[in-house]
């Protein structure tokens, strides 16, 4: 399901994973639109459970509210598709089934839209740990309801991978200017 630019590479699932168990960290999946297919694609991959806590199918949006802790005013006011929604199902997954990490998908994959939003609009985020903030991405997919899930997945899975590695690089910032010594590191 996850795919890769370069044939070389393993699929950003495998690589998603390989990083958080290499950091001993945790994954918790939020889905709406993809309806159990990230979660199916993280345990695709031998070996998911050392860091796969989990996920929630939140197709309803009773679910989204009652479940994972969604604002029932902005779901009133946006609907379920919009970037904050996004993030707050990440955040709720990953408070929910205590996960360093959590993601989360939400849109419209058709065949009609959905409140207001085109079919293809899809929201995806992550929630880092602690204080690491969340990030939503906007897609605007084409293609078939299939073509639309599976982009999603792609998506959400880069999305994570992107950030994972951004995580590293400030880590590693931090690092350097700080060093033990408050001195810069060479």
């Amino acid at each position: 399901m996850g795919g890769s630019a370069r044939a070389d590479e393993p699929p950003v699932e495998s690589q998603v994973l390989g990083i958080l168990v290499g950091r001993g960290q945790t994954l918790a999946v939020a889905e709406s639109l993809t309806g159990g297919l990230v979660a199916a694609a993280i345990t695709d991959v031998p070996g998911a459970s050392r860091a796969f806590r989990g996920a929630i199918t939140a197709y309803a949006t009773e679910v989204k509210r009652e479940v994972l802790g969604v604002s029932g005013a902005l779901l009133a006011e946006r609907g379920a598709v919009d970037a904050e929604v996004a993030r707050q199902l990440a955040v709720g997954a990953r408070r929910l089934l205590g996960a360093d990490w959590g993601i989360a998908t939400t849109g419209v994959a058709g065949p009609e839209p959905q409140d207001g939003m085109p079919v293809g609009t899809v929201h995806v985020a992550v929630s880092a740990p602690g204080e690491g903030g969340v990030v939503a991405q906007r897609l605007s997919l084409r293609g078939d309801r299939a073509a639309i899930r599976a982009g999603s997945v792609r998506a959400v899975l880069a999305l994570l991978r992107n950030e994972l590695l951004h995580a590293d690089f400030r880590a590693g910032q931090d690092t350097e200017q700080n060093g033990e010594d408050g001195c810069l590191q060479p």
